[in-house]
């Protein structure tokens, strides 16, 4: 007879602390870096491991599991022709969006300059961008890197997604890896490099108009 698998039970600081109580839910490492990604919409399990450089196959299901189990993500079927799972965040995991934006803005001392070790993803850089941009709208970046794409004043939905925005754009930014890194380290405000000419601002929405007026 095979023997069901059980959760082992969630690890707890066991302390009268919203603070401790929010830390055994995200505490442990590469769980709030899944939510950064989850962010972005529905993945499937091969792209979250190909965009978590560095997180073993067993950590990052065992963080997922933890995820559903504390109602923070849940896991779906796509339907036909997709037929593939994919895990997306809940109303309460989409909740995190601004401890990752307190954590990102605190954290951008630490960045420096960029080490040979250090991997990067395109995307990585929309969250600092987002905190860089006010309003709605819908906004397409361009690095050396990559492209992505922001939803200024989204709601329920992916504040971000990976590659050129499904639809007309908003606004659109280009500019290169070494700019694109000074607005993330916060040595260079967005604005400045507009004015700079560093970044290039095309499209007749109102987060373009507002770059080009700054």
């Amino acid at each position: 007879m095979s023997r069901l698998r059980r959760m082992p039970p969630r690890r707890s600081y066991d302390q009268y602390c919203s603070a401790a109580r929010a830390l055994d839910l995200v505490g442990d490492r590469w769980t709030l870096l899944i939510v950064r990604e989850l962010l972005a919409g529905p993945r499937r399990y091969t792209d979250l491991h190909a965009d978590l450089p560095g997180v073993s196959t067993d950590v990052l299901a065992s963080r997922l599991k933890d995820m559903e189990r504390d109602g923070l993500a849940t896991r779906r079927r796509l339907p036909p022709p997709g037929a593939a799972y994919v895990y997306e965040l809940t109303g309460r995991g989409r909740a995190l969006l601004p401890v990752l934006q307190a954590l990102g803005s605190w954290g951008e001392g630490e960045l420096g300059e960029r080490r040979p070790t250090d991997a990067v993803r395109a995307h990585w850089f929309a969250l600092p961008l987002l905190r860089a941009l006010d309003g709605e709208g819908l906004v397409e970046v361009s690095l050396e890197e990559g492209e992505f794409h922001l939803h200024l004043g989204a709601g329920d939905g992916p504040v971000y997604g990976d590659g050129p925005a499904p639809g007309e754009v908003d606004a659109r930014l280009v500019m290169d890896a070494a700019t694109c890194e000074a607005i993330a380290r916060g040595e260079t405000p967005l604005r400045q490099a507009v004015r700079d000419g560093r970044v290039r601002v095309t499209g007749d929405g109102p987060p373009a108009k507002a770059l080009r007026e700054a």
